[in-house]
C-alpha cells in the first residue's frame, strides 16, 4: 500500500474555523452599498389563469424601488435542455400554491412585505390535479397549454426476455408500493444576491455580478443568460458558504433569476433569501412515486426477472424530471445480477412544486420497493434474507443486461462487514416479539458519465499556480456546499506536491476565476475533480522536478517530493538536509486562507537568503519545498498546472433511448442492517442501531466519510418512519 502522509488521515474541513467562528460568510450575510431586499408575491390557488396584474399601489408606496412581473423577463428556462417550461415569474398562468408571480425590491424587508400587499392580481382559478394516475388521464384544463397532455416523459425499456423469466421462475411476488415526497431541508434557506456593474461610460447596467447558495455556478450562469438575454461573458457567479444542499440547489432555483430581474429593473443590488415556507415551495425534493413491482425467482434464490412500472408525482414543471425517471429504472440493474427486465416509467405533471434531484436522486423510492420485495421472496422460499441478495451478486468487470459498466464491486464486502458487526446470524429471529433485525442494499453513481449539457468538454477541469514563496492556490469550479470538497482538493493536491497542508489556498466556484466544472451533483466532485485536482497538481510537480533535478545533477525520476522537501530515492528512508522553508501540517482547524499567508510571509523572509545560499553551493541531494519551487520558477517561468477529467467513452453508456441515464465511470455500493422494534400497542418504531458499509474506494479523508453516511442514515430514517 502506497503511504501517505495527508490522503487517508483524519483531517478537519479546511473551512472549519470560519464557520464554527462565524467568520464564514453565507449568502444571506453579504451586504452591499445600496442593497434592496426582495420579497416575492406567490400564488395563493394550485392552479389559474393570470386576467391582470395591477402594481400601481406597490409601485407608489415609499420605499419601493422597483416591482416585477413575468413580461419583465418572459423568456422560459429549465436545467434540462428538453424541459424548458418554466417562468422565473408566471406569465400567464399560476400551476401551484408557492408559484411566483410578482417581486419588490425594497429599502426594507417591511416595506417590501408591505408592498406584496398592495399588488392586485385577478386570477381564472382552473381545476387542479394533485393525483398523478388521475393527471395523467386528463383531457381538458392541462397545466401547461402548448402540451398535449399532463405526461412529461415516459420511457419503456426491456432488457433480456421478462416474461420468459417469470415462465422460468419458482417463485414470483407482485405489489404496489407508495413512497411519499421528501424535501431536502438543508439547514441553510436558499439565498441570492444581485447587483449590476454600472457602465461609466453609457450609465447604464452593464455586468452581472450574482452571489448565490448554489450547488452549479456554472448551470446558473448559463440560465441567467439565457433569461436575460446576455452574454454569459457579462455574467459572473459567485458561491459563497453554503449551509447543505443535498441536490435541493443542483438546478436554477426562481429566486436566482428573480433577483437578477430585480436588480435590473431597480438599478441597484437585490438581495432575496426565502422564508422556510418558501423553501418548501421551492422544493425540486423527492417526487411522490408509486411502484408495481413484479420479481421472480428460482428455489435458490436466484432472480430471473424483474418488471417495474414507476409513476413519479413530478410537480408543475420539468425540473429534473426527465432524468429522475430514467435513474429510477437505469440503476435497477446495477445493483444484483439480473438478466430479464421490463421497465415502464412515467413522469407526470400536477398542480404542486416541482420535484428534482434529491440524495440518491431517482433511485431510493425504486430502491425501497424492489429491497423490500426481496425480503419477501426469501421468506416465500425459506431463504435467510442476506443470503439472498449474496446469491445475487454481479461478477465484475462485467457489463448489467441495460449496458451499465461495473469495474469494481464492493457490495460483497459490505454485505459481509454488516452482518458480521450486527450478530446477523446469533441474533435474528431471537430478539423477542416485536424486534428483529433487517437487511437492506443499494448503490449509486460516483458522478454521471454524461453531462446535463452534451458536450465534449471535461466534465471538470483544475487549475494549479504555485508563487515563489512556495504558496499553492487552486482554482477549482467545483462547489464546497458543505461535504468537503475544498479539504478533498487541498489534500490531493499537498499529497501530490509533498508539501503541506498548509501552503494550499482553494478559490472555488466563481465563473470569472475557476474553470469550468458541472456541479456538486451525483457524488461525483471527488471522483471527477479530484482526478483533475491530481492531474493539474502532477503537471506542476514535474516541473519543478525537471528544474530541482537540475540543481541536484541527478534525474527527475530520481526525486522524491515529501514533508515539504524534495530529495533523491537514496535518501529516501532519511530526513532532508535542508530545513523545510514553512512549518509543517498547520493546526487542523486553520484555512488554507489563513496558513498560506503565514507561509508566504516566511517565505518572502528567507527569499534572499535562499537566493544567495543558492548561489554559494554545489549540487546537493535534497532542498525544501520553497527552494525547489523558486528554481522552477527560475527556469521555467510561470509555474501553473491545468488538469481535466472526463469518463471515458466506454463509461458512457447504451444506445437506446434514455441510455444515457445511469451510466457512470464507477459505482459505490452500500449494505447497512437495522436493529427494530414497533409497539404493538402504539405503532410506535424505535430505531436502536445501525450498522452501514460502504465501497467508497479510499477514504481521502475518515472523518469526512463518516459524517456523510451518518448524514444519509438520519436522513433515510427520517423518510422511513414519517
Amino acid at each position: 500500500m502506497t503511504d501517505f502522509s495527508i490522503i487517508g488521515k483524519p483531517i478537519a474541513m479546511v473551512d472549519a474555523a470560519g464557520k464554527t467562528t462565524g467568520a464564514g460568510k453565507y449568502t444571506d450575510d453579504l451586504c452591499v452599498p445600496g442593497m434592496l431586499v426582495g420579497k416575492i408575491l406567490h400564488s395563493p390557488y394550485p392552479h389559474a389563469r393570470i386576467k391582470s396584474i395591477d402594481t400601481s399601489r406597490a409601485e407608489r408606496l415609499e420605499g419601493v424601488v422597483a416591482v416585477a412581473i413575468g413580461k419583465d423577463a418572459p423568456n422560459t428556462y429549465g436545467i434540462l435542455p428538453v424541459g424548458h417550461d418554466e417562468h422565473a415569474l408566471a406569465l400567464d398562468k399560476v400551476r401551484y400554491v408557492g408559484d411566483n408571480v410578482a417581486c419588490v425590491a425594497a429599502a426594507d424587508e417591511a416595506t417590501a412585505e408591505r408592498a406584496l400587499e398592495l399588488i392586485d392580481v385577478e386570477y381564472e382559478v382552473l381545476p387542479a390535479y394533485f393525483d398523478p394516475e388521475e393527471s395523467m388521464r386528463a383531457e381538458t384544463d392541462l397545466i401547461h397549454d402548448n402540451k398535449p397532455h399532463n405526461l412529461e416523459k415516459d420511457y419503456h425499456h426491456v432488457f433480456g426476455d421478462p416474461e420468459k423469466g417469470f415462465v422460468e421462475a419458482d417463485c414470483v411476488a407482485e405489489a404496489r408500493f407508495i413512497a411519499g415526497e421528501v424535501t431536502h431541508a438543508a439547514m441553510e434557506p436558499h439565498s441570492t444576491l444581485a447587483g449590476f456593474e454600472i457602465d461609466s461610460q453609457t450609465g447604464k447596467p452593464g455586468r452581472l455580478i450574482v452571489w448565490s447558495s448554489t450547488q452549479v455556478p456554472y448551470y446558473l450562469q448559463h440560465k441567467l443568460s439565457l433569461v436575460l438575454e446576455m452574454p454569459m461573458a457579462q455574467i459572473r457567479v459567485i458561491k459563497p458558504l453554503v449551509g447543505g444542499g443535498f441536490g435541493g440547489k443542483s438546478e436554477v432555483i426562481p429566486l436566482e433569476i428573480i433577483a437578477a430581474i430585480a436588480a435590473r429593473k431597480a438599478r441597484a443590488p437585490v438581495k432575496i433569501t426565502y422564508t422556510r415556507e418558501e423553501v418548501f415551495w421551492a422544493h425540486r425534493g423527492r417526487p411522490r412515486t408509486l411502484i408495481d413491482l413484479k420479481t421472480g425467482v428460482k428455489k435458490d434464490g436466484s432472480i430471473t426477472a424483474v418488471k417495474a412500472r414507476v409513476v413519479q408525482d413530478g410537480g408543475a414543471y420539468c425540473s429534473y424530471g426527465v432524468v429522475t425517471i430514467l435513474y429510477s429504472g437505469a440503476l435497477l440493474g446495477a445493483l444484483y445480477d439480473i438478466p430479464n427486465i421490463q421497465y415502464d416509467g412515467y413522469r407526470v405533471l400536477t398542480n404542486k412544486p416541482a420535484c428534482g434531484a434529491m440524495r440518491g436522486h431517482g433511485t431510493v423510492n425504486v430502491r425501497f420497493a424492489f429491497e423490500s420485495q426481496l425480503d419477501e421472496l426469501a421468506a416465500m422460499i425459506n431463504l435467510d434474507p442476506a443470503e439472498i441478495r449474496r446469491r445475487n451478486l454481479l461478477k465484475p468487470p462485467c457489463v448489467t443486461v441495460n449496458g451499465l459498466r461495473v469495474q469494481s464491486y464492493g457490495l460483497p464486502e459490505c454485505i459481509e462487514k454488516t452482518v458480521e458487526r450486527s450478530g446477523w446470524k446469533e441474533r435474528k429471529g431471537r430478539l423477542g416479539k416485536g424486534r428483529g433485525l433487517g437487511i437492506a442494499c443499494s448503490h449509486y453513481v460516483s458522478g454521471a458519465a454524461n453531462s446535463i449539457i452534451r458536450s465534449d468538454m471535461p466534465h471538470s477541469t483544475v487549475n494549479i499556480k504555485i508563487d515563489r514563496d512556495g504558496g499553492v492556490v487552486v482554482y477549482t469550479g467545483a462547489s464546497e456546499i458543505g461535504q468537503g470538497s475544498d479539504t478533498m482538493t487541498a489534500q490531493i493536491a499537498a499529497e501530490t506536491l509533498g508539501c503541506s497542508l498548509g501552503r494550499i489556498r482553494i478559490v472555488a466556484a466563481d465563473t470569472d476565476l475557476t474553470p469550468i466544472d458541472i456541479g456538486s451533483y451525483s457524488s461525483r466532485v471527488t471522483f471527477m475533480a479530484g482526478n483533475a485536482t491530481l492531474r493539474a497538481a502532477a503537471e506542476v510537480k514535474k516541473q519543478i522536478a525537471l528544474a530541482a533535478a537540475r540543481k541536484m545533477g541527478c534525474e527527475a525520476e530520481e526525486l522524491i517530493f515529501r514533508d515539504d522537501a524534495v530529495f533523491r530515492k537514496k535518501l529516501a528512508g532519511e530526513p532532508p538536509a535542508t530545513t523545510p522553508a514553512t512549518p509543517a501540517t498547520p493546526s487542523p482547524v486553520a484555512t488554507p486562507a489563513q496558513a498560506s499567508v503565514s507561509g508566504r510571509v516566511e517565505g518572502q523572509i528567507l527569499r534572499g537568503s535562499l537566493q544567495q545560499k543558492r548561489k554559494d553551493e554545489g549540487p546537493k541531494d535534497s532542498m525544501s519545498f520553497e527552494e525547489a519551487v523558486v528554481a522552477a520558477i527560475d527556469f521555467h517561468g510561470t509555474l501553473t498546472g491545468t488538469g481535466s477529467y472526463a469518463p471515458p467513452p466506454e463509461a458512457r453508456g447504451g444506445k437506446h433511448k434514455g441510455g444515457g441515464v445511469g451510466p457512470s465511470p464507477a459505482y459505490s455500493y452500500s449494505a447497512q442492517v437495522a436493529e427494530v422494534s414497533v409497539d404493538e400497542e402504539t405503532g410506535e418504531v424505535t430505531v436502536h442501531k445501525v450498522w452501514a458499509a460502504h465501497d467508497c474506494g479510499r477514504a481521502l479523508n475518515p472523518v469526512s466519510v463518516e459524517g456523510q453516511i451518518i448524514g444519509s442514515v438520519w436522513m433515510g430514517m427520517g423518510q422511513a418512519l414519517t
